[in-house]
């Protein structure tokens, strides 16, 4: 190999990519994982918040927990242990599909 060929691979030889090290740059992997987990315990959190609510919001539409001392009032702690639907997933299904508030008729 001449001096001109060697001189040429040297200047060429920083360019090529370290295929060591190419794929295992562990923080970034990590960062991937650790956005990924915090955004499914979000999603998680807020299903569950839905599922509650819904489930409060059809008691009260269907009269479910009305107070039988005084009528027209709503008896909270019946409220709070209620299950207006037989699953939890229906609940779910329900405040996803329905953005908006029927409306009263």
């Amino acid at each position: 190999m001449s001096k001109a060929e060697e001189k040429l691979l040297k200047i060429y030889d920083g360019s090529r990519p370290d295929e060591q090290g190419l794929f295992e740059i562990p923080y970034i992997n990590q960062v991937a994982w650790t956005l990924v987990v915090v955004l499914l315990g979000v999603v998680i959190w807020l299903s569950i918040a839905l599922i509650n609510a819904e489930n409060q919001r059809n008691a009260l539409m269907t009269q479910q927990c009305a107070d039988p001392v005084f009528k027209g009032e709503v008896d909270r702690k019946c409220l709070e242990l209620v299950s207006s639907r037989e699953h939890w997933w229906q609940h779910l299904w329900y405040g996803v599909r329905h953005l908006s508030p029927e409306e009263v008729k």
